[in-house]
């Protein structure tokens, strides 16, 4: 009894020091920098059917249009498509 008391203890010893060491320097993303991604990149992967999200993109796949939102977000909402590389 008294060996699962102070493992008890440790536990959640550690689970306090893990939280408070954690790194909390994430910063979040504006309203106007997610808004101009999302549009840029519904122009970039246009959906196949107007109208259904469920419907897929045109062009890529859900992971492509995942990581052009990233690189677009990580930009600060400036991203050179596809089309603007000619």
């Amino acid at each position: 009894m008294h060996v699962n008391r102070n493992l008890a203890s440790a536990l959640i010893a550690l689970s306090l020091t893990t939280t408070i060491l954690l790194p909390t320097d994430a910063k979040a993303i504006t309203a106007e920098v997610a808004k101009k991604c999302n549009s840029l990149m519904a122009k970039e992967f246009p959906p196949r059917q107007a109208g259904n999200p469920a419907a897929g993109s045109a062009k890529g796949n859900a992971q492509a249009s995942r990581d052009y939102f990233k690189k677009c977000v990580d930009n600060g909402g400036s991203v050179e498509s596809s089309s603007d590389k000619k």
